[in-house]
């Protein structure tokens, strides 16, 4: 399961992942909590809801791409996910992983990934809550039988994009190849025609630095010392 914030999330952090997934036959489950209406780019989109509808268009195309098992986009606000009722949200996020039940969680850094996103920040903290909240019977008892995913990742980094802050991301335990995969992946940036200034503008770094995805193993459903990997199923 892949918690993001925005359509393009999915592709831009963790297309490589997803799209290695999908070569080995893993099901992937991607939720987006928004879709996107407070972009900069807006395309050919005359208001906030005509964007959206572009934005969730746009979304299930990169997810096909990816070769995504279940997409699923929420309702909620673009650039206002600080704002949300803490826990209700995180009970959303808790019932889907109960009735889904992924062996790995993914998503972003407290950091705010490479643009320090504040969106991004608030789905650390609520997929977090939710991955512990999920194997807790005490926790959100309407929301199915408990379940505890093996393991949560979050995304991370050893580069930044130029002429923007630099966020402070964590140490990564999981290094993942993608280069059989990087065309798939670049192809996802694609389908996101009312983003295209935004790809235009971070093209070339892509081109430079996307060889590899890196990922913070945040919790386990076993003690362990951190270690490095190669792969996010490891031992699974």
């Amino acid at each position: 399961m892949c918690v993001v914030a925005h359509p393009d999330d999915e592709c831009y952090a963790f297309g490589g992942a997803l799209a290695l997934c999908a070569d080995r036959g893993i099901e992937t489950d991607v939720i987006c909590m928004t879709d996107g209406q407070a972009a900069k780019n807006r395309g050919n989109a005359v208001s906030g809801v005509e964007l959206g509808r572009m934005r969730r268009d746009e979304f299930a195309a990169s997810c096909k791409v990816l070769g995504v098992t279940t997409h699923e986009l929420l309702d909620y606000q673009d650039g206002q996910l600080i704002h949300v009722p803490f826990a209700e949200t995180t009970e959303r996020l808790v019932e889907r992983m109960r009735r889904n039940r992924p062996s790995v969680v993914i998503t972003f850094g407290g950091d705010g990934g490479l643009n320090t996103h504040p969106d991004h920040m608030m789905v650390s903290f609520l997929t977090t809550a939710a991955f512990h909240w999920a194997g807790q019977a005490k926790r959100v008892p309407d929301a199915g039988v408990a379940y505890q995913p093996a393991r949560l990742f979050y995304v991370t980094t050893n580069v930044f994009l130029p002429q923007r802050q630099a966020p402070m991301p964590a140490p990564w335990t999981a290094k993942l190849d993608i280069r059989s995969v990087r065309e798939r992946k670049l192809e996802t940036f694609r389908q996101h025609v009312s983003q295209a200034p935004l790809m235009q503008e971070t093209e070339r770094f892509f081109d430079e630095h996307g060889a590899e995805e890196l990922y913070t193993l945040i919790a386990s459903n076993e003690p362990q010392p951190a270690r490095q990997m190669l792969d996010l199923f490891e031992g699974l």
